[in-house]
């Protein structure tokens, strides 16, 4: 069986890469378990000075598997990690983002995507909500952009994505719109990258304490409702759900 996350490294810089093509890399507990654990090896490690996440496939992340979801504060853990990380973390995007994949992003320190890339935050066609994503999200977008995305499900590209401030940038060659950012990162000192690090992210950690536990509560209520179960099994038959009018 393949590994859900693969790994390389390439001058200090790890790329974690999400690998299950076959579910379009949603987030099942054995990848969000998997990606947990390379991130405490990349926190660890002297000689990783930044990670890299990317994926296969023409989908960085389809959202929560809704045959296998992570339990609740098992995604919000590793979201805190992403943003706690003493390691900037660099999103690659060449494909398409839903749902809790865009919490992955927000997560990020700095997310750059190809300009054929798209986005949705879907959770209010299967009648959730965007709860934990909304951990790193809320204080890191625009939100007037969220009201708009969060309410409607609608698809958006990728200069839209960089408008709103859930991307850095964007670029036809997502690799040429990084390699300055990478090279910037490997001239950088560790102990000056994780400092950092920690004044541009204590807002975010701010709301990760504030909020966590409630939104968590939240997410476990909405996601075993009944309109959720329907909504769901819609999704998954590839039909609409009932509230479609």
């Amino acid at each position: 069986m393949t590994a859900p996350v693969g790994r390389t490294r390439t001058r200090g810089i790890e790329t974690l890469s999400l690998d299950s093509t076959d579910t379009r890399n949603a987030l099942s507990s054995a990848l969000v378990a998997a990606l947990a654990g390379a991130l405490t090896d990349c926190a660890k490690d002297p000689d990783v000075r930044a990670v890299v996440l990317t994926h296969t496939g023409g989908t960085f992340c389809a959202g929560a598997d809704l045959r296998d979801p992570p339990a609740p504060d098992a995604f919000v853990g590793l979201l805190r990690q992403l943003v706690e990380l003493p390691k900037p973390v660099v999103a690659r995007v060449t494909g398409h983002v839903r749902a809790g994949g865009l919490g992955l992003l927000a997560a990020c320190d700095i997310a750059a995507a190809s300009t054929t890339s798209t986005f949705a935050f879907t959770e209010v066609r299967i009648g959730v909500a965007p709860a934990v994503i909304s951990l790193p999200l809320l204080p890191r977008a625009d939100p007037r952009a969220l009201s708009r995305y969060y309410l409607t499900g609608e698809r958006f590209d990728a200069p839209e994505a960089v408008r709103t401030g859930l991307l850095t940038a964007a670029g036809d060659d997502v690799d040429a719109v990084l390699a300055p950012v990478l090279d910037g990162l490997r001239k950088s000192a560790p102990h000056g990258l994780a400092e950092t690090k920690r004044l541009l992210t204590a807002r975010v950690l701010e709301t990760f304490d504030r909020d966590a536990a409630d939104l968590t509560a939240l997410s476990a209520r909405l996601f075993s409702s009944a309109q959720a179960r329907e909504g769901m099994t819609a999704f998954l038959e590839r039909r609409d759900p009932p509230w479609v009018v």
